[in-house]
């Protein structure tokens, strides 16, 4: 049996539940969840989002949390442990590389959340293309932001991390509350919620299935080494299969949630649901400004992205940490001071790409303009669905569904046992060599084809 080494543990089996589906809600779920829907045809979307999320994310979500506690250690770790003696840990680095890079970007759009916030509760307006433009503001909100999440992570598994999730969770959800209640009761909000919960499905083509697919990969955090670090610090005890439905469900809930927040609000005040990316920062601080009672929803909206990101950023952060500290004996405030500075400095071109620095926003790559926008597209989408077709892969022909499955049924002994045991079983392991692939593997065609385009 191997020793397992650990850096910490979580105190409850509802401080890990709450912090892994912290882990997974973040900016994807509550800015490009609703800006995807609204690109792609609203509720036509939403249904297709929701059958990727039971057939791709389920099974794959499952697969890294069980890889995770057999593991025992960070992502590099826990496949070495796995698979000694063989290539398959250079995929750890994968997600290492993945999590280092996106931390560097996803806080500077984070920032962006926080100015807003601090902006709307001082009544001031921001114009975000000269915000944008502006290098001292962004970065400033950028270092911020990121020195806020370095200060969770150093302190610890259970005092760091599970603390502070289980703040701010419950408080994610009050924000959202308020801000769904406040949009609901606008005038005209009927609308919005008839286009987003009544599905046209004229508008169903290849392109909304698999941008429908992709968001699940990008919103439930798989392929990115999170779910096997949080996993790690588990003992055998810890339902597994339960855990990936709350955490699924979770984040599905608050994906939802979100569309129903944003929707009636800019329908309500005559605004375009296509809005892309710029429909959280551009739109709707107009939106805002024209409600009743804009003045407290506007930083209430703007502080709930806040918090929205810091659960994901402090796990982004979390997997290069555990593996400095368990693997190369680094302390945890020198590796999370060090990895957050390192982020920082990557993350400067981004922060200055939107109109800050003509050299950072004006080149082009993999059919991307500007650094920020690339970096999405090498990291935060291909090197993203790379990972999550090698650890399928990896579990359904490499290590075993049978030993996988075992591990899942230890504190759920219900999973593997009887008939319907040995159904859920076998339906996994199609999912892990076959399905999920085959899905992902069609992802990456079309992702190469922007690339190359």
């Amino acid at each position: 049996m191997q020793t397992r080494q650990r850096d910490g543990h979580w105190r409850s089996r509802w401080g890990f539940v709450l912090a892994a589906a912290g882990s997974a809600i973040g900016l994807g779920n509550i800015w490009r969840f609703p800006y995807l829907t609204g690109e792609n045809g609203g509720a036509a979307f939403v249904l297709v989002y929701l059958a990727a999320v039971v057939w791709v994310g389920l099974p794959l979500l499952l697969n890294e949390l069980v890889l995770g506690r057999h593991g025992g250690r960070d992502v590099v770790g826990s496949l070495r442990v796995l698979a000694p003696g063989t290539a398959w840990p250079w995929v750890g680095f994968l997600c290492i590389t993945c999590c280092f890079v996106v931390l560097s970007y996803y806080s500077v759009v984070a920032g962006w959340a926080l100015a807003y916030a601090v902006a709307s509760a001082l009544g001031v307006r921001l114009d975000f293309a000269v915000f944008a433009a502006s290098p001292g503001p962004v970065l400033a909100s950028f270092a911020a932001f990121l020195a806020c999440t370095v200060a969770i992570v150093q302190a610890g598994v259970a005092a760091g991390i599970e603390r502070w999730s289980r703040r701010l969770m419950p408080l994610l959800g009050v924000l959202m509350v308020l801000v769904l209640i406040r949009s609901l009761t606008l005038p005209g909000a009927a609308a919005g919620v008839k286009y987003y919960l009544q599905p046209d499905f004229s508008k169903l083509h290849a392109d909304v299935l698999l941008k429908a697919t992709g968001q699940v990969l990008f919103s439930l955090g798989v392929g990115w080494g999170l779910l096997i670090t949080y996993a790690s610090y588990l003992d055998r005890s810890h339902p597994l299969p339960r855990a990936s439905l709350w955490v699924a469900g979770l984040d599905t809930l608050v994906a939802l949630v979100a569309g129903l927040m944003i929707f009636p609000a800019v329908f309500a005040l005559g605004r375009d649901p296509a809005g892309g990316p710029s429909l959280t920062f551009q739109t709707l601080p107009d939106v805002f400004e024209r409600m009743p009672g804009g003045g407290l929803v506007g930083p209430v909206f703007f502080l709930l992205l806040v918090v929205a990101a810091l659960t994901s950023t402090i796990a982004m952060l979390e997997v290069p940490v555990a593996w400095l500290v368990q693997e190369k004996g680094v302390s945890r405030a020198h590796a999370a001071w060090g990895v957050g500075g390192a982020a920082f400095v990557l993350g400067i071109p981004s922060a200055l790409s939107v109109g800050g620095a003509r050299i950072f926003s004006e080149v082009h790559l993999a059919g991307q303009t500007g650094v920020m926008d690339i970096l999405d597209q090498v990291f935060g989408t291909g090197l993203l669905l790379l990972i999550s077709l090698l650890l399928s892969l990896f579990t359904g022909w490499r290590w075993s569904v049978e030993s996988a499955a075992a591990e899942a049924g230890e504190g759920c002994p219900t999973f593997v046992r009887g008939r319907w045991g040995r159904w859920r079983v076998a339906l996994w392991g199609f999912f892990l060599r076959w399905f999920c692939p085959g899905v992902i593997l069609v992802l990456l065609g079309q992702w190469l084809r922007l690339v190359l385009a």
